[in-house]
């Protein structure tokens, strides 16, 4: 355990002796004594605390908590038996008890010592039964011995491990929480992760890793088992909510799983690449679909971003770990110990990059297939057939010439080696085989697995495949191999998107055919559409079917769009109510519009109530709108009270802003504090809020306050500027000197503005010094500008000076200098800037001299900003050339811009030369910006009705 866990965890010891006890204390001593009697006497005297700091008596608490006035009175009860779980539940929510302290004594009241007596275990098994290795942790090592040990470096805890362990503290102490991790390949997501549920190991808790049959699979199956103090593991979790037909059901099923009192406390860990988290957490365009919604609501406020690099603090732990005989860290420091990418390296990072870049042409040939397989959307276990007859076309002709008949048994012999005894660049793997009782119940086909053997590309090198190879198209090996053997419908009908983002049409269909055969949903549905587009109405019905027996609900309501889109009202309401019927949230809240719209409230009201029961939180909104409307009060306090047991900060946060907007404050603060007593510190600075507009400034303090107690040190900001509007500027000032202690840059402007509006010049000055001095040049910069905004021309040039280090703040001040008119001030920073590698600046001093009609040291400049690869700077030059007259250099500049691969650069030079009349310029052009994937579609139909090949030549005309 690191030290900050032992301290954070000893400090949840220290809380739960109020009673006198720890709970494993007094669970150990009743066990002594085989007093379940003592169990249930201290059960009741809890519940006696609760009641008396609560205010209430039982049949107030019998009321709020929903249950019978007997039953409440015989919990309390000395001689009645001991409570249901369901009661303990129940009180304690109430009462704002620890439930799942409650829960423990009483199932030794109950004599129920197995906390899973005559109950599922649920998934999983105890942590202490899992090797870190087989949960994805990367190895670093062998130990010695006959029989080589993978080990663990010692472990450096960072920014990141602080909130991940307050989680795991919060999971201990009865909440469920989820967490997770967004960081590129290698920086020690699944290590930090492992690290932070130590604690949870000595309390029993158990681990679940959803792996079989596929992760997506096995999530969905058994989500709804798990039982409470179960860490659910998702690690690689775009295998999980990125999977195209399961990610969203996932979500929803997490996200109760989450919020439901009685499975209470969880911990879900997951891991996810940015590119991934970009992916689900971005809004699509307006009227575009939105396949990742539920995923979205989901990570809100759920991820925890970890840097690539060990900063200065961690380095120098690194080292004490080192000189303290960890051989692993010391090996590391040696290569790392400049750049700071010490899990990378441990991992293998570095040689694995090298012995990709030093590999035999046939070596390199595989795992530049692998590289983009993965890329396009192929799955994690690549069949050997397909690489290997997709690496053809990789070699070159001289190579090609040269294979020998056991050249693809050597190049994976050799791509199985491992660096340093860790990873190997492509190993061997294989997915796991599904293992059911045999005549129980079947879902959906299985699809087609992998058939011989099956190979796994190391994740640096995928990744690094991902951005060295992002705008290159594969070459024909690679389509034809994957139309021969790849059999899975989620890679066929990745593969047929990634072809058609091309324009490699005509194998965007042929493995769209594939897909389909194998029951791709969306395969399937594009090939409908295309039926109906030919006027065969039935066949496409046929196909749409089919989509739809594949994919699921959210298929159904695709299916039911399209009747709906083609004039067939009754066909598309008998399959939203098919979707309804299987539980489909998107179907049920349409058909509760539809329903609305009709005038009947009656059904609308049934069908949002179970729109919302399956996860769609805005079909609550939407049903207390239609409550209020029909004067349903009751019913609308119900509804708030439901979400405020729920603990939905959604939709929570929308009816409490419907409350306030109504002018309904209490109300709007009633529904906030039910958030907050679930343990959500973010929804006190909300009902803070709501009470600093409502004028009730003590009330705001009290709740920032809290928020500030509870370790959040932005809300010091927050209660300051609550301070200063009311006149306490003392207040406000110590306020800020605390969120500066804290660490907070902002707060040192905050306090120095307070220090100039009570005309305290010097200390204001020496506040500003002090941002100059400690902050990066950019904090520096937006200071001057706020100088610059208020008229103080000569402070605000002083701090650019100060911020001198960064090009940025050059340009700035030279900018200042330029509208002064001190033009030799200008160039002299702008030269300074320069000279830091700033392109604009380079520009602009290109420009500069243009002005003065000096074109030779104009063109050097620009020159000079071509060096640093930025495309518009390259293109500007090239034009230059081009009125010049010299054809010869503006190619050279043309070509030095589409060097750099970016697709609207590409686009931008392609119309350039249609322009100039160049058509096989611009088709070059254009076929390159088609290889990236982001040539507009339109364009590309207009060029080539029936698409590329993939060597970028047209494709003649096919059926």
């Amino acid at each position: 355990m690191t030290k900050v866990a032992e301290t954070m965890f000893a400090g949840v010891r220290l809380n739960n002796d109020e009673h006198g006890r720890t709970h494993r204390a007094g669970a150990g001593r009743m066990h002594e004594e085989s007093s379940e009697l003592a169990a249930l006497i201290e059960l009741r005297k809890r519940f006696a605390d609760g009641l008396a700091r609560a205010g209430l008596n039982k049949t107030q608490l019998a009321a709020r908590a929903e249950l019978g006035r007997t039953t409440v009175q015989e919990a309390f009860q000395a001689g009645k038996p001991a409570p249901s779980a369901e009661t303990v539940v129940a009180l304690a929510r109430v009462l704002r008890l620890p439930d799942q302290q409650l829960l423990d004594l009483r199932r030794v009241a109950a004599r129920e010592n197995d906390p899973a007596l005559g109950k599922d275990h649920g998934p999983g098994k105890p942590i202490t039964e899992w090797d870190p290795h087989d949960l994805e942790v990367h190895p670093a090592g062998v130990g010695s011995g006959i029989v080589p040990q993978r080990v663990l470096p010692g472990y450096v805890p960072r920014g990141h491990d602080r909130i991940l362990t307050d989680a795991a503290l919060e999971a201990a102490q009865g909440n469920s929480r989820m967490l997770v991790l967004v960081g590129t390949s290698s920086t020690g997501k699944t290590r930090a992760c492992w690290e932070a549920i130590q604690p949870l190991e000595t309390r029993g808790w158990r681990l679940w890793h959803p792996f079989d049959p596929t992760r997506a699979e096995a999530a969905l199956d058994d989500l709804e088992r798990v039982v409470p103090r179960t860490v659910v593991w998702l690690n690689e979790a775009q295998h999980y909510l990125g999977n195209p037909q399961l990610g969203e059901r996932i979500a929803a099923a997490v996200h109760s799983l989450l919020t439901q009192p009685q499975r209470r406390p969880v911990l879900v860990l997951g891991t996810l690449w940015p590119e991934y988290a970009d992916q689900y957490t971005a809004l699509p365009p307006a009227g575009s679909p939105d396949p990742h919604s539920r995923v979205r609501e989901l990570l809100a406020g759920r991820t925890l971003t970890i840097p690539d690099t060990f900063d200065q603090d961690a380095l120098r732990s690194v080292a004490v770990l080192a000189q303290d005989g960890d051989q692993l860290l010391a090996d590391a420091l040696t290569r790392a110990h400049a750049h700071g990418r010490i899990t990378q390296d441990l991992a293998g990072a570095p040689e694995l990059l090298r012995r990709y870049e030093h590999s035999t042409p046939t070596a390199k040939a595989v795992l530049q297939a692998a590289m983009d397989a993965r890329r396009l959307g192929i799955g994690l276990h690549l069949p050997q057939t397909f690489l290997t007859d997709a690496a053809i076309d990789y070699l070159s002709d001289q190579d090609y010439d040269e294979l020998t008949d056991d050249w693809a048994e050597a190049a994976f012999a050799d791509l199985a080696r491992p660096v340093h005894g860790k990873q190997a660049p492509l190993r061997r793997t294989g997915a796991r085989p599904r293992r059911r009782p045999p005549g129980g119940p079947t879902s959906a086909p299985t699809p087609t697995s992998v058939t011989g053997p099956a190979f796994r590309l190391a994740d640096y090198l995928e990744q690094h495949g991902r951005t060295t190879r992002l705008k290159l198209c594969p070459p024909a090996s690679f389509w034809a191999a994957a139309h021969a053997h790849l059999t899975h419908p989620d890679d066929l009908g990745n593969l047929a998107i990634a072809a058609e983002q091309r324009h490699r049409l005509q194998w965007a269909h042929h493995l769209r055919l594939r897909a389909a055969n194998a029951g791709h949903p969306y395969s399937l549905n594009y090939l409908a559409r295309m039926r109906e587009g030919a006027g065969d109405m039935e066949g496409a019905e046929s196909l749409y079917q089919r989509a739809a027996d594949a994919g699921g609900t959210s298929d159904l309501t695709d299916l039911a769009d399209q009747r709906r889109e083609a004039g067939d009202p009754e066909g598309a309401g008998a399959l939203y109510r098919r979707a309804a019927d299987a539980g489909d949230a998107d179907a049920l809240f349409l058909l509760a519009g539809r329903r609305k719209a009709a005038g009947d409230r009656e059904g609308a009201e049934a069908f949002y109530q179970r729109a919302a029961d399956a996860g769609r939180a805005d079909a609550l909104v939407d049903l207390v709108e239609l409550k209020e409307e029909a004067g349903d009060w009751e019913g609308v306090k119900a509804l708030y009270e439901r979400a405020a047991d729920t603990g939905d900060t959604y939709a929570i946060a929308r009816l409490a802003d419907m409350r306030a907007e109504a002018g309904d404050q209490e109300g709007a603060e009633a529904l906030y504090q039910g958030v907050v007593d679930a343990g959500d510190t973010d929804a006190l600075i909300y009902l803070a809020q709501l009470k600093e507009d409502a004028g009730d400034f003590d009330g705001a303090e009290a709740l920032y306050q809290r928020v500030v107690d509870a370790g959040d040190t932005d809300a010091l900001i927050y209660l300051a500027q609550l301070k200063e509007d009311a006149g306490d500027f003392d207040g406000a000032e110590a306020l800020y000197q605390g969120a500066v202690d804290a660490g907070d840059t902002d707060a040192l402007i905050y306090l120095a503005q307070l220090k100039e509006e009570a005309r305290d010049f010097d200390g204001a000055e020496a506040l500003y010094q002090q941002v100059a001095d400690t902050s990066d040049p950019y904090t520096v910069v937006h200071l001057a500008e706020l100088k610059e905004e208020a008229g103080d021309l000569e402070g605000a040039e002083t701090l650019y000076q100060q911020a001198a280090t960064n090009p940025i703040a050059l340009t700035v001040l030279a900018r200042m200098r330029e509208q002064d008119g001190d033009w030799e001030g200008a160039k002299a920073v702008y030269q300074r800037a320069a000279d830091a590698g700033h392109a604009g600046a380079l520009v602009r001093l290109a420009e500069l001299r243009d002005e003065a009609g000096d074109q030779k040291g104009a063109e050097t400049f620009y020159q000079q900003a071509a060096a640093t690869g930025d495309p518009d700077t390259l293109i500007h030059l090239a034009r230059m050339r081009d009125e010049a007259g010299d054809q010869k250099g503006a190619e050279t500049f043309y070509q030095q811009a589409a060097a750099t691969g970016d697709p609207d650069t590409l686009i931008h030079l392609a119309r350039m030369r249609d322009e100039a009349g160049d058509q096989k310029g611009a088709e070059t052009f254009y076929q390159r910006a088609a290889d990236t994937g982001e040539l507009p579609d339109d364009e590309a139909k207009m060029r080539w009705p029936y698409g590329l090949d993939p060597d970028g030549s047209p494709t003649p005309p096919w059926p």
